[in-house]
C-alpha cells in the first residue's frame, strides 16, 4: 500500500497516519486481535519520527480502536459502531479550531486551578511539581514539551478531586497543546512564539496551588491561557490578511 498516497493533505502528520490506520482497522485490513506494524516499521513506512507514530497510536487508543500490550505491541480491537461523540470533529490543524478550544479551556482550567489549590493533597503537590520539573528538563534539552505540558495540566485537573476534570482533558487531549505545524515548524515542535516564558508562567500557577491560594491560581492560569489565545488570534488575522492579499 502507498501509505503517503492514502492520506489527505492539510492535517498534521500524526492525524494523517491515524486516519490511514483507522481506515485499515474499520475496513478489516486489521481484524480484532491482529498486531499492527511495529513502531519502527511505521516510522519507515511513513518517513516520520517515533514521536509522530506514538501520537498517531495515542489517537487510535483514545478512540478505542487499538490497545497497547506491554512488551507485545499494539493490537486491533473490535470496531465499535460510530457515535456522534463530543469533539469528534475537533480539527486542531485549523487556527480557528485552536482558538475555539482555548476559549473553552480558559473557562474550564481556570476553575480547575482554583479547585486544585483548595483541595490538593501532599502527594498531588509532589506529582504537580514533578510534572513541572519535567517540562524544565525538556526545555533545557531542546526536546518537545507536548507530553510533559499536557501532563502538568492533567495533574492539576486530578488535584481538583473531581474525576470529571481529568476525564475532560483526556477528551480534548489531541488539541490541548498548540502545534508548531500551524506556523510551519517541524511536527511535534512548539510554535515559535508559544509561551516564550512557559516555565515561568507554569511556576506561578504551581506556586499558587502549593500555597493554597485559589484566587491566585485562577488568575495565573487565566493569564497563561489568555496569552496563548491572543497569540493565535494574531496569527489568524495575519493569515487571513495574507490570503486576502493573494486573492
Amino acid at each position: 500500500m502507498d501509505a503517503v498516497r492514502t492520506i489527505e493533505r492539510g492535517t498534521s502528520l500524526a492525524a494523517k497516519i491515524s486516519t490511514a490506520l483507522r481506515r485499515d482497522l474499520v475496513g478489516g485490513v486489521f481484524r480484532p486481535g491482529d498486531r499492527l506494524p511495529s513502531e519502527s516499521a511505521l516510522t519507515r513506512e511513513y518517513s516520520v519520527s517515533r514521536t509522530v507514530v506514538r501520537e498517531a497510536i495515542a489517537i487510535l487508543r483514545a478512540d478505542g480502536l487499538v490497545e497497547a500490550r506491554k512488551g507485545a505491541g499494539v493490537f486491533a480491537l473490535p470496531v465499535r459502531q460510530e457515535k456522534d461523540e463530543p469533539f469528534k470533529d475537533l480539527t486542531t490543524e485549523r487556527i480557528s479550531s485552536v482558538i475555539e478550544l482555548l476559549e473553552l479551556r480558559t473557562v474550564f482550567e481556570v476553575e480547575s486551578a482554583g479547585l486544585a489549590a483548595s483541595r490538593r493533597s501532599a502527594t498531588q503537590i509532589e506529582a504537580i511539581l514533578d510534572a513541572h520539573n519535567r517540562i524544565g528538563e525538556c526545555l533545557a534539552q531542546g526536546s518537545p514539551t507536548r507530553d510533559s505540558d499536557f501532563d502538568l495540566h492533567f495533574k492539576i485537573a486530578e488535584a481538583t478531586q473531581n474525576r470529571r476534570f481529568p476525564e475532560f482533558l483526556r477528551l480534548i487531549r489531541s488539541g490541548i497543546i498548540p502545534r508548531g505545524e500551524l506556523q510551519g515548524a517541524e511536527p511535534g515542535s512548539r510554535p515559535k512564539d508559544y509561551n516564550l516564558h512557559l516555565q515561568e508562567e507554569h511556576a506561578r500557577i504551581v506556586d499558587a496551588i502549593i500555597e493554597g491560594d485559589a484566587e491566585g491560581a485562577r488568575e495565573q492560569m487565566r493569564i497563561h491561557l489568555r496569552g496563548s489565545l491572543e497569540r493565535y488570534k494574531v496569527l489568524l488575522r495575519s493569515k487571513t490578511a495574507h490570503a486576502e492579499d493573494k486573492g
